[in-house]
């Protein structure tokens, strides 16, 4: 199991945009399975008019689906076989919310590498609470650039 502090060294996200708490099984190279606690207090709740019950709404499909990505971005930082530097979502398919998430549960998502082509790598899983799959995604592909390729020719200018 990795704890939050770990989760922090794998990922640059830092807080509100941190949206994975640990790890609770991995298999460097092939799956991952990390958790996120989903609670009324997350600030996308924050903007709701005034005695609207964040319940009601449920929590943000969007953020879930970047919550299950930081997991897979995790499994390949630990898979040991990628360039250090910066992940890119390169493109996404077959995804189907099937469930609205609400506060109070652990979301848990489930990645697996399906396949590694050079600088890349394609994921597929889902994310369940309680047993049940509330978001799939058939495919995700992520991108891998050294920090050296992402910066402006001739240095730090804008």
């Amino acid at each position: 199991m990795i704890e939050l502090d770990g989760v922090r060294r794998l990922l640059p996200r830092r807080r509100p945009m941190l949206l994975v708490d640990r790890v609770l099984d991995v298999v460097p190279g092939e799956r991952i399975v990390a958790a996120k606690a989903v609670t009324c207090n997350e600030p996308w709740y924050t903007r709701l008019p005034e005695g609207t019950p964040a319940e009601r709404l449920g929590y943000p499909p969007t953020l879930v689906i970047e919550s299950w990505g930081q997991a897979a971005g995790i499994l390949s930082r630990l898979s040991g076989e990628l360039p250090e530097g910066m992940m890119l979502l390169g493109g996404m398919s077959d995804v189907v919310v099937h469930r609205t998430v609400l506060p109070g549960v652990l979301l848990e998502h489930r990645a697996r590498i399906v396949k590694s082509l050079g600088d890349h790598l394609i994921f597929e899983g889902e994310s369940l609470v309680d047993g049940g799959v509330v978001v799939s995604i058939g495919r995700m592909v992520m991108a891998f650039r050294p920090a050296s390729a992402l910066r402006p020719p001739g240095g730090d200018r804008p």
